[in-house]
């Protein structure tokens, strides 16, 4: 069984059990011994004996070493050492290099300190959830993780705060927040030291994406990595990516403050990223012949959100691929409906054209 077919036999649920080859192998080279002779001469070329042996153990090691890569990989088990948090895939990743391999790894739990903004806004340090304090405690630090690595001065602050109506205790008042949270983010720091996770910068503070995590930056990698491997022609990779992320939604993301004019734009930009991902995970669903999940899920996801042109793309696509030509039709030229009377504009081209495809029973439409 080859690495690859193993690690997506894993992922399917069809492999259970890790082989054993290996392991047997290399019991018979520990108790092969020659009889009656000395350890290391088995037919008189001890020296050849003993260069067989070693290589055969250095085999041995790459093969164990490939093993544990892929099982680790597929049960997303951390063995590489750990990331910075905050970090991007890059976008040159090829399919060789590290974070083309697959989903970034969680950090250990325990470590630094995690934000949650994919829902209502948490936070842990070393594990353990902390209290955030009052609404305008917890609004500060929405609008420091919201801009995690960049300064947020303190007039963006107040403003943010107040509403543009700040009382004349406002600086006060935002220093005390402050310092409660960098208490709660840094209980063991020593007195009177620089703090290394809220930091002062200038006439601001920013949240140092070196010591801090956030489930939206996580988010975005496995997103990047899904679209990466689909165009590297992984479906299966892909699709546990999409999931992967997908997974970390708790509800809207910076649930409480998702209006507020600081954090409205990273809210929004979160949601249609969310989106899109649905999309690719059910275009992922189908390319890997699975229409019969996609459909029901294409459905709810259209019904939502009805102008999305791709979604009703991939809904009509994957009907017509469960033998269902007529309500494949029938979702097109409902949507060609909805744009026309509704917005007063003509489906896009790619849906003309698949509409006609589907009427010519097109080859093409069985294939991803």
């Amino acid at each position: 069984m080859s690495a690859e077919t193993l690690e997506w036999g894993i992922r399917r649920g069809t492999v259970t059990a890790v082989p054993v080859a290996v392991g047997r192998r290399g019991g018979r080279v520990a108790a092969e011994q020659p009889p009656g002779g000395s350890p290391g001469r088995a037919d008189g070329t001890g020296a050849q004996r003993i260069a067989d042996l070693e290589r055969e153990v250095r085999e041995l090691k790459r093969a164990n070493e490939t093993l544990k890569q892929y099982v680790s990989r597929a049960l997303d088990l951390d063995t590489a050492p750990p990331r910075r948090p905050g970090s991007r895939v890059p976008d040159g990743a090829g399919p060789g290099s590290a974070e083309a391999a697959g989903p970034p790894r969680r950090a250990a739990s325990g470590a630094g300190v995690e934000f949650r903004v994919l829902g209502p806004v948490e936070a842990a340090v070393g594990g353990r959830w902390v209290d955030l304090g009052a609404p305008k405690q917890r609004a500060a630090l929405v609008l420091l993780v919201s801009q995690v690595g960049q300064p947020v001065s303190v007039d963006v602050l107040v403003e943010a705060l107040w509403e543009g109506r700040p009382p004349q205790s406002a600086i006060t008042s935002l220093h005390a927040y402050i310092a409660n949270l960098r208490r709660a983010l840094e209980p063991h720091r020593a007195p009177r030291t620089p703090s290394t996770v809220l930091c002062t910068r200038g006439r601001g503070y920013l949240l140092n994406s070196r010591a801090v995590e956030v489930d939206a930056h996580r988010f975005w990698e496995n997103a990047t990595a899904g679209w990466q491997a689909l165009d590297r022609g992984d479906p299966q990779r892909a699709l546990y990516a999409f999931e992967a992320g997908l997974a970390l939604w708790r509800g809207e993301a910076y649930a409480e403050v998702a209006e507020a004019p600081h954090v409205a734009p990273e809210a929004v930009r979160l949601e249609e990223l969310r989106l899109s991902v649905v999309e690719g995970r059910c275009a992922t669903l189908i390319a890997v012949g699975n229409h019969e999940m996609a459909v029901p899920e294409l459905v709810a996801f259209t019904q939502a959100h009805p102008l999305r042109e791709y979604g009703c793309e991939l809904l009509s696509l994957a009907l017509y691929r469960a033998g269902r030509q007529a309500d494949a039709l029938s979702v097109l030229r409902s949507h060609q409906r909805k744009m026309v009377e509704d917005l007063g504009i003509s489906p896009s081209p790619a849906l003309q054209h698949l509409e006609l495809e589907i009427l010519r029973q097109a080859p093409e439409l069985d294939r991803s």
